[in-house]
């Protein structure tokens, strides 16, 4: 009987695979024992037994020992089990194999044929029944030959002996998979052939799935006995490492995919290659939500219920409720089978490897997407059902329960107000142990719950407030901040009229609250308003003190000090007078900042410093990081850019500490120590402190910290890099600090690479955001978006025609005027400004001399020019910003090459290289590169006609354009004088009597590019 049409394809002959990930070690250990290495000393095996759950690598280790045996010019034939049932057709792998020989090798075959009758018998075409001495039919089909008695001692020796003549002429490797379906008569094949052990040429790997072999199975008493045999090695599969499935993840979606979705691909794959390949591939399906289970990956997964009888598939069903582990007391309540049958449906499940004994009392699912599978499979009533059975024995009083717990059944079996008190419990429980997502998660699901009923059927108003106040807190803390101020928006809009004014108006306060750290569109100074209307002034309370203390650092937020101050001194009046030492830190706190914009950054850090201790003493976590953040922010101002990342790396710790990573303050102290850390040179330090990887954060903290690191990015011209944070860019837009930080980054990525459109739409688009999230026009990072808008356009003016270069001037001149205008207008509202400041204002000056330098439009003297270059590069040096030094030392010895020579202009060129080689700035290592050094000469003389100079083909294309002398040495930064000398050389050496005969022979002979 042909079984061709029932046999796997295996690897095909030509293999294209991905990297193989995670299996490194293995393969190396593989290719030794089969003698595929280089070592000669190493000791090898005639036959290696290969075991691992389903899906963890196997086929994808021998389809990587193919590719070496194929490249070394080995013979490889393939043979595979397949899951007959009980009706297994035995020898069937040998039947592939000296199938494949076959159809590789017609004439071998059919020597072998000849001269081994009962090897003839395994070859497709050529089969008997299974160990029969009649033909499978009644009839002589064609095809089959007339049966004879079977000899197994004959057809063993026959296939060793076999093996050992195809040895002869060269190395034999057999690959034969999934031995977990081979029939008893394959099994005893291959004990024969490792016990007599192959020919020193001959190996074989076999494969099968170690989570197949229950305590019953068949092979498990083979495998026992092979691996006592001398030249029989077993490789153990393990599952990835969590590095190894990131490595499959991105392998597979390069494009790339959310830190959270990595994350979560991650948990629930626990290392199995196929898993996270059906993961992977789910994501993209628009149908499926975040957490569906794909459907080819259940219908796999539930197969192996179908070996359980009826009480275990029930006793599996009920365990899936409960999750991934359950104990023993707690499902056998549940299930409520006799005892006797209960234990013998969980032995049953247990010796199938559905489920692992855990500790003393519990089991566990094999594989988590097993539960998920077992428990989608559920039929509603059915789960609905087994939900209640669950709340009903977890509020039993002697069960050992959690609030969670309770709260998950009560709310899958429709029990509302067991659900919505148990949530609250499970969110208070959460915050507790500093666990904000899982707290948020629990409340919000309370409050959902809460909006599906009348009003006070399960708690009242002021209940329901105090549930929303925590659910805000929690998404807040957990890193959603913007949904955690929208979340009591809505409340309030659901709440008020069943409020009394104390509740209204605590319930504003926290909506205020939640709208001081975020970009919202809240009027939070008018929210506050309503509230403290709600509050007498008399008696003092402590809802008015906090009240007028955020009021105090909404006014300090928008520059009306005077109006700060007086709101601070009343709330830390009643601060005092109520002993309220939370209120008096928040509020000292806002002043000690209000010292810092009066002229004494000093007096402000040693007041935090103060603060920070009282705050840690009073164990009020938002104040110490508040001040801890403040201290940086302090020392930043004050230009002491090194001690403002250890401040801002120190309040990041110690939000790690505090469990909240990604709250206000933790997480804005992570993105400005990373920022700092470019601004001070150290941009692998800033990409380490900046890199989520492994971490899982909130999108809305991803994308934080890509806004920063993009800076690193854009300065290395790693467009690949780039391309990485597309699935957060969108996200850049919701809060003005993160599209300020990126859109200056992204000035100059596109700018860098001559798409002056892209670099103008980035410019724009961070204008659009910071109007709607500030409702301003006049920012003061806008001086440093129109810097480096400006020195785009400068460098695009050099190679723009004529009437192009107008309208970059006028261009540039409209950025100058509205950087000088909100220079002005800072000035007014903060008296003075920082050096970071300083230096961009400087900047933005002298990329609008060189502006009009090139392009000749009001052109400065030289002497101007120069010097507003060097207050550019002494700003930024003063500033510490390690980057941006370099970059205006470029552009001044520019400046002073074209003007003074390549001598006065090397200082600047030499310290400039140094630091952008240092950093990697790529984009900056280029525009040197093109002043001129001795490497871009060489470089660009390589393949081309040696009649001219890299720095005179140069100056001739521009010739070839129309361009004047003038033009010429503005462009290139030399004096008019030399390009006339070049040019004069040019023409001497073409031979050419004038300026278009020059390029016309240039272009003849292929002089420009």
């Amino acid at each position: 009987m042909s079984v061709r049409h029932a046999m796997m394809d295996g690897v095909p002959t030509e293999i294209t695979l991905r990297p193989m990930i995670g299996r490194n070690t293995e393969l190396s250990h593989l290719l030794s024992q089969v003698g595929l290495d280089d070592n000669l000393s190493a000791a090898r095996a005639s036959a290696v037994v290969i075991s691992g759950d389903a899906g963890v690598g196997k086929s994808r280790l021998l389809a990587e020992l193919r590719l070496n045996a194929d490249k070394a010019g080995w013979q490889v034939l393939l043979g595979h089990c397949l899951d007959f049932g009980d009706g297994a057709l035995p020898y069937l792998p040998f039947t592939e194999v000296f199938g494949r020989l076959a159809g590789e090798n017609p004439e071998l075959s059919e020597a072998i044929a000849r001269t081994h009758p009962a090897v003839r018998r395994l070859m497709p075409g050529r089969r008997l029944s299974p160990e029969s001495s009649t033909p499978d039919s009644g009839s002589d089909p064609v095809g089959v030959e007339p049966a004879e008695p079977m000899d197994r001692a004959d057809l063993f020796a026959s296939v060793l002996t076999v093996l050992d003549e195809l040895g002869a002429s060269g190395p034999v490797l057999v690959l034969l998979e999934d031995l977990h379906w081979a029939d008893q008569s394959t099994r005893e094949l291959l004990s024969f052939l490792f016990a007599r052990q192959l020919p020193a040429d001959v190996h074989i790997v076999a494969t099968y799935r170690s989570d197949d072999l229950h305590r019953k199975h068949p092979l498990r008493a083979s495998v026992a006995e092979w691996g006592r045999l001398p030249g029989v090695a077993r490789l153990q599969l393990d599952r990835l490492s969590d590095g190894d499935v990131r490595s499959l993840v991105h392998a597979l979606h390069p494009t790339g995919l959310s830190e959270v979705a990595i994350h979560t691909i991650i948990d629930r794959a626990e290392g199995n290659a196929f898993f996270t390949e059906e993961l992977v591939a789910a994501t993209d399906r628009s149908s499926r939500t975040a957490r569906a289970l794909p459907d080819d990956l259940a219908d796999v997964l539930l197969l192996r219920l179908d070996q359980l009888a009826d009480a275990g598939r029930q006793t599996l069903r009920a365990a899936s409720v409960a999750g991934r582990r359950v104990s023993h007391e707690l499902l056998a309540r549940v299930v409520e089978l006799p005892a006797a049958e209960f234990d013998r449906a969980i032995r049953a499940a247990v010796d199938t490897n559905l489920l692992l004994p855990v500790g003393s009392d519990s089991y566990a699912f094999r594989h988590a997407l097993l539960a998920e599978a077992v428990y989608e499979d559920l039929l509603p009533g059915e789960r609905v059902r087994l939900h209640r059975a669950y709340t009903a024995v977890l509020s039993e009083p002697d069960v050992r329960s959690t609030a969670a717990e309770i709260a998950r059944h009560a709310r899958a079996s429709h029990d509302l107000p067991t659900a919505v008190r148990a949530s609250i419990a499970a969110g208070d429980e959460a915050m507790a142990v500093g666990g904000p997502d899982e707290a948020a998660r629990h409340f919000q699901l309370a409050l959902e719950m809460l909006a599906e009923q009348p009003d006070d059927a399960i708690l009242t108003a002021s209940e329901h407030a105090s549930v929303a106040i925590k659910a805000s807190e929690a998404v807040a803390t957990a890193g959603h901040h913007l949904r955690g101020s929208q979340l009591l928006r809505e409340q309030v809009d659901c709440l008020e009229n069943r409020l009394d004014d104390a509740d209204r108006a605590r319930l504003l306060l926290a909506l205020a609250v939640s709208a001081l750290v975020p970009d919202t569109d809240l009027d939070v100074l008018g929210t506050v308003d309503r509230a403290l209307a709600l509050v007498p002034a008399d008696p003092p309370s402590a809802v008015r003190a906090q009240l007028l203390s955020v009021r105090a650092r909404a006014l300090y937020t928008w520059s009306r000090d005077a109006e700060a101050v007086g709101a601070a001194n009343e709330a830390l009046a009643i601060g005092q007078e109520l002993r309220l030492p939370g209120v008096i830190i928040d509020t000292t706190t806002t002043m000690a900042r209000m010292d810092e914009r009066s002229g004494d950054p000093e007096a402000s850090r040693r007041t935090l410093l103060d603060i920070i201790e009282k705050a840690r003493a009073n164990h009020d976590v938002t104040s110490e990081l508040r001040g801890l953040h403040n201290i940086g922010g302090v020392l930043f101002e004050s230009g002491q850019v090194e001690a403002a990342r250890e401040a801002y790396e120190r309040a990041y710790h110690r939000a790690v500490e505090l469990g909240r990573p990604w709250a206000p303050y933790g997480l804005d102290a992570r993105v400005l120590a990373g920022l700092t850390a470019y601004v001070a040179g150290d941009w692998d330090g800033a990409l380490s402190l900046l890199d989520v990887e492994g971490e899982a954060p909130p999108a809305p903290a991803e994308a934080a910290l890509a806004s920063a690191a993009v800076t690193v990015v854009a300065g290395r011209g790693d467009g690949a890099g780039f391309e990485a944070m597309a699935h957060v860019r969108p996200l850049w837009d919701i809060d003005g600090m993160f599209s300020i930080l990126s859109g200056g980054a992204l000035i100059d990525f596109y700018g860098d690479r001559g798409d002056l459109e892209g670099a103008q739409a980035a410019h724009d688009h961070v204008l659009d955001v910071v109007r709607r999230l500030w409702e301003s026009r006049y920012f003061m990072a806008r001086v440093r978006l129109s810097a480096l808008m400006i020195g785009q356009i400068a460098t695009a003016a050099a190679t723009a025609s004529t009437e192009e270069r107008r309208a970059l001037a006028t261009r540039g001149l409209e950025l100058s005027g509205i950087a000088e205008e909100t220079l002005v207008k800072g000035l007014r509202r903060w008296k003075a400004v920082g050096p970071e400041a300083q230096a961009w204002t400087a900047r933005c000056r002298a990329e609008l001399a060189r502006l009009r330098w090139i392009t000749g439009q009001d052109a400065p003297e030289q002497a101007d020019l120069v010097q507003a270059w060097q207050d550019a590069v002494d700003a930024f040096a003063e500033f510490g910003h390690a980057f941006e030094t370099a970059r205006s030392q470029t552009r001044l010895a520019a400046i002073l090459r074209a003007t003074e020579g390549a001598a006065a202009a090397r200082p600047s060129m030499t310290a400039a290289r140094a630091a952008a080689e240092r950093l990697g700035a790529a984009p900056l290592l280029a525009e040197l590169r093109s002043l001129g050094s001795a490497a871009a000469r060489r470089t660009d003389t390589d393949g081309h006609d040696t009649r001219l100079t890299a720095r005179e083909r140069e100056i001739l294309a521009l010739v070839a354009q129309g361009r004047t002398n003038g033009e010429i040495g503005k462009q290139l930064f030399i004096s008019t004088k030399t390009v006339s000398v070049h040019v004069s050389n040019i023409l001497a050496k073409l031979g050419a009597s004038g300026r278009t005969e020059a390029a016309a022979i240039a272009r003849r002979d292929g002089l420009l590019d």
